[in-house]
């Protein structure tokens, strides 16, 4: 009998390594969800009603041999998993591709794609009605998010606030960073940098009120709405005594350079939840994928030469709004402009790839 292999989190990692090795194990993909949640594609659904029903893709054509699980791990251990539906689940080889959370809208917080629609249609009500804009955080999801806004509503006011006195906190090049700044300020996007907030806004995020805040060095900021753009929050709470040594301080999980977990012959770990220095982006989650399909393939095979993962230099591919955005790209020359940036990401921001993968129709455009 073909072995069973459990990959515990159906993201982009997840659906990658589960296809992978559908047609030489039984695969359980275990995901609380009960749709894939396209998140790449969540910055625009919020600005725009019509991505919503893009952003949430079936799993139903993912596996052909192996089953999707909805259920939730709230213990791992080496062979063993414990399911919060107290289903009791076995397997040789196990995959952790749980990820990470993040603040709304970059993320959902909910596990019911009915729910997730309900909230991006009130989180697009709610910045629809306000004039006023203060994202905290100018990483590359406070800058894309910047963008989509100014695209679609050219007269709100926004502005980005941040600790650090660039945007992406120095990373990339001095070039690329000065050319993101540049297409955020010709749109009108206030960059206040260098100086923290003394105090994060009393009003919930998203919620249109009054928001006020102070920074550091005594400026006063004011808003109809803010969002929090920064806070990666690895999921791996769930590991038990015999892998909690891997989980780092951060939250994050070590892995060696074949992307298993240290001492474990049968564990692996990919994408967000792993403590690999380097973006935390559905492209590297499925460069993880390939390296353990490929190393799960060996060990049932009887091999023991495996395969090590290379972080690739850092690169991003930043879109601000369908029309607008950059890429830092080493292995195309460093910067890339605008319409080979929206070439890159593609029109419909990957929607139809992973629809494919899913195997299921691609959801028509808005």
């Amino acid at each position: 009998m073909a072995p069973t292999v459990a990959v515990i989190g159906g993201g982009y990692g997840g659906i990658a390594v589960a296809k992978d090795l559908d047609e030489v194990a039984d695969v359980v993909l275990i995901d609380p969800r009960d749709t894939f949640v396209h998140n790449v594609a969540a910055l625009r659904s919020v600005v725009d009603p019509g991505w919503a029903e893009r952003l949430f893709l079936s799993y139903e054509g993912l596996l052909s041999r192996g089953r999707v699980l909805r259920d939730r791990a709230v213990l791992v251990e080496p062979g063993r998993i414990e399911l919060a539906s107290g289903e009791p689940l076995e397997a040789e080889y196990i995959v952790l591709a749980t990820g990470s959370t993040y603040p709304f809208p970059a993320k959902l917080p909910s596990v019911d794609s009915t729910e997730g629609r309900a909230a991006l249609a009130h989180g697009n009500a709610e910045l629809a009605g306000a004039e006023s804009v203060l994202i905290v955080g100018a990483g590359a999801v406070g800058l894309e998010f910047a963008g989509e806004i100014t695209a679609t509503w050219p007269d709100k006011r926004v502005t980005i606030v941040d600790p650090i006195d660039d945007v992406l906190a120095w990373r990339y090049s001095p070039e690329f960073r000065a050319e993101v700044r540049r297409q955020l300020v010709d749109r009108g996007v206030e960059l206040v940098l260098g100086s923290g907030l003394v105090a994060e806004p009393l009003a919930p995020t998203g919620v249109r009120g009054s928001v006020s805040v102070t920074t550091e060095d005594g400026r006063e900021l004011n808003a109809d709405i803010w969002y929090r753009c920064y806070g990666v929050t690895p999921v791996s709470d769930y590991l038990g005594p015999a892998l909690a040594a891997a989980r780092a301080l951060t939250g994050h999980v070590v892995v060696t350079d074949d992307l298993r977990l240290p001492n474990q012959d049968r564990v692996f770990a990919i994408g967000d939840v792993t403590a690999i220095a380097e973006g935390k982006q559905a492209s590297a989650a499925a460069k993880h994928a390939e390296v353990v399909a490929a190393n799960i393939r060996t060990l049932i095979e009887g091999g023991d030469e495996l395969t090590t993962y290379q972080p690739d230099l850092p690169m991003l591919v930043l879109p601000l709004g369908p029309e607008g955005g950059a890429s830092y790209v080493p292995a195309m020359g460093g910067v890339v402009d605008t319409a080979t940036t929206i070439q890159m990401k593609s029109a419909d921001l990957f929607v139809g790839h992973y629809a494919a993968i899913l195997g299921t129709a691609t959801p028509a455009a808005p």
